[in-house]
């Protein structure tokens, strides 16, 4: 190969710059999407939705407006907060029940200790291991809970008069004094759906029983019962639902405190290796090397491999319309037709050079199907014979 000829066929690896300014479109569409996804997430969680889980305004199936609704009929101030000031500002003065439910773990311990200590009777709904551990340390987190029916099997008065209730939900484990704490509606051994435990003035209520507050299972079993006498017993419930904006800079953990110590090596470590791959792969920069094939194929071969594929296949049609392609183009240029004219367009043309009817001309041309390979020759023949007949009209 020559010099020359090398230089013709080369190809350059493209510099950073020019990847960059190809990939620059989809760089900041990505980080757009990403911009909107952020702020649709910290949107949603900071309005607290009616609609969502157990909220005494969500109507929905899983909300518990109809727990709410029964309470405020027979008495009960209902006051339904979304915030911490909310719950801090209703719970000031007289008796009250103080309902948390934050699955997401909004909340710090601190901030949970000091507005638990605003209210002598707190119902917490499937704490978390933190909320437990700060509430109500002598209950700990036991699993998933039976399904099926569960009985009080205790002398509350409020799984008393409930009797029974659907389960699942979650169990909770009594770890502290015993003399302290009353286990209800065992889902195992030693492991219990509702627990209660005493201290001092407050009394703690651990809930795990999360259906009985929910629209579509409170009418089942004793779980209005339940409910109502558990949420009922002081003239004021406040119904707290904490949202993303409770979770205030500075009370969550950060990623280093989170992460383990041994992970930020780790990090470096990988970031090295990546360096030395890096430089090791894309050391022989430059412009790429074209090679000449080991073996060339005659055109003849490729023709008649291709064809005894055809044949092998009883492809015959694939194998005409081969034919025919090659047979329109000569015969477009043959009768001066641009190479973007349509087949239409060649099929009129050949009609009025050879004065042949077009209804043949495009049998011949499209619409002719081979049915054996007798046909096919004869078709093939018949290819042949029209562009004969146009050479020779336009010869003349």
């Amino acid at each position: 190969m020559s010099s020359t000829t090398a230089e013709a066929t080369s190809v350059s690896t493209p510099t950073v710059r020019t990847a960059f300014k190809r990939s620059l479109f989809w760089i900041i569409a990505a980080a757009f999407l990403l911009v909107i996804a952020i702020a649709t997430l910290l949107l949603r969680g900071a309005a607290g939705p009616p609609g969502a889980p157990l909220s005494p305004t969500n109507a929905a199936p899983a909300g518990s407006m109809a727990v709410a609704q029964v309470l405020a009929e027979h008495g009960v101030d209902v006051t339904s907060a979304t915030s911490l000031a909310e719950a801090r500002a209703a719970l000031g003065g007289g008796a009250s029940t103080l309902l948390i439910f934050d699955p997401q773990s909004y909340l710090s311990a601190a901030r949970l200790s000091s507005l638990a200590s605003a209210s002598d009777t707190v119902v917490l709904v499937t704490p978390t291991f933190s909320q437990l551990r700060t509430l109500a340390p002598a209950v700990a987190a036991a699993g998933a809970a039976r399904k099926g029916v569960l009985k009080a099997g205790c002398e509350l008065s409020a799984a008393v008069k409930a009797g029974t209730i659907s389960g699942g939900g979650n169990g909770y484990r009594v770890v502290g004094t015993p003399s302290e704490t009353t286990g209800c509606f065992a889902t195992g051994k030693d492991i219990h759906s509702l627990v209660q435990v005493q201290s001092g003035a407050q009394r703690v209520t651990v809930l795990g029983a999360d259906q009985v507050l929910a629209n579509e299972t409170v009418l089942d079993n004793g779980n209005a019962a339940l409910a109502l006498n558990l949420l009922g017993s002081t003239p004021r419930l406040v119904w707290y639902l904490p949202s993303a904006e409770d979770a205030a800079a500075g009370t969550l953990p950060t990623i280093a405190e989170l992460t383990p110590t041994w992970v930020s090596s780790l990090a470096v470590l990988l970031i090295l290796t990546a360096l030395a791959a890096a430089f090791w792969r894309g050391r022989r920069l430059g412009p790429l090397v074209i090679e000449n094939l080991p073996v060339t194929v005659r055109a003849s071969e490729t023709m008649e491999g291709r064809a005894r594929l055809y044949q092998k296949n009883s492809t015959r049609l694939h194998a005409l319309d081969g034919l025919r392609i090659g047979s329109i183009e000569r015969l477009a240029r043959l009768c001066g037709l641009p190479s973007s004219a349509s087949t239409t367009e060649v099929i009129a043309a050949v009609a009025s050079v050879t004065g042949r009817d077009g209804l043949a001309v495009s049998r011949v041309l499209l619409d002719a199907t081979p049915a054996n390979d007798s046909e096919l020759i004869r078709m093939s023949d018949d290819l042949l014979e029209l562009e004969a007949a146009v050479a020779k009209a336009v010869r003349s």
